[in-house]
């Protein structure tokens, strides 16, 4: 779905490009330790807790709003332990909510979707856009997991990920968007291993969690190139959400046919 955009991976997650072409190319296996070794990785498992969901009615965007707030509340709190626990430092996120995100927010080319998600790395700001695409229907875990995904771009800042993926160098285009969908899988895999740290919510079950999973699949193969491929976008949910552990979400040490 960014530095870094959600607009539906039912439409797709956006995110930065990487990095600039250098003489000498970062061919896989990516050989950052930053981004192989992180010590986010060694923590362990998500602290589980219980997130309550807010109630929400279809089309009512007040509510809605309330519920990411109370989403990102949930995330502070498990990621904040988590981070600490492996040693980094800890911020906690910017929430903003607009009508309409300006064309050129945090320097973006925003498009023009209805809902929208977005996170400014160098403000440090979630911000979101709901539209009737996202809230004509709310009962799934969609608004649950754009938060919970998002949010991992706000983890890769505070662990160094970010930094050390945007000093990545690259050859030709094929392994920068390589890259790319490293960075937009690892997001995925952090905010499934949330909802597995906070499951099971009240009133769900796992046919919630599936028909999530198919929603996640993408149905825009212009996208697949940045964000992955469908099999992919399973791979990485499904092993963030079995494990619940932030390290079975490294992308990055991952083979490329893990992240086509």
């Amino acid at each position: 779905m960014k530095l870094l955009m959600s607009v539906a991976l039912t439409g797709a997650l956006m995110m930065p490009l990487a990095g600039t072409a250098t003489a000498q190319a970062a061919a896989y296996p990516v050989k950052s330790s930053q981004l192989t070794a992180n010590s986010l990785y060694a923590a362990g498992a998500l602290p589980t807790s219980t997130c309550t969901e807010e109630s929400l009615k279809p089309n009512n965007l007040k509510q809605a709003r309330d519920y990411l707030d109370a989403v990102v509340a949930c995330l502070e709190t498990t990621w904040q332990q988590h981070l600490t626990n492996a040693g980094l430092t800890y911020r906690p996120v910017k929430v903003r909510h607009m009508n309409r995100i300006p064309k050129k927010y945090c320097g973006f080319e925003v498009g023009k979707e209805n809902s929208q998600a977005w996170y400014c790395e160098s403000t440090e700001t979630l911000v979101f856009q709901l539209g009737e695409d996202w809230l004509d229907e709310p009962d799934d875990l969609w608004l649950f997991d754009t938060a919970a995904s998002m949010y991992g771009y706000h983890v890769q800042k505070l662990a160094g990920i970010t930094k050390a993926y945007d000093k990545l160098s690259y050859g030709k285009k094929a392994e920068m968007y390589e890259q790319d969908r490293r960075a937009s899988l690892q997001t995925e895999c952090f905010g499934a291993a949330f909802i597995k740290s906070v499951w099971p919510l009240e009133g769900r079950n796992l046919s919630d969690w599936n028909a999530l999973v198919q929603l996640l699949q993408g149905d825009d193969p212009d996208a697949f190139r940045d964000y992955g491929k469908p099999a992919s976008v399973r791979y990485w949910l499904k092993r963030g959400f079995t494990t619940g552990d932030p390290g079975s979400c490294n992308t990055w040490a991952a083979p490329s046919s893990k992240v086509a």
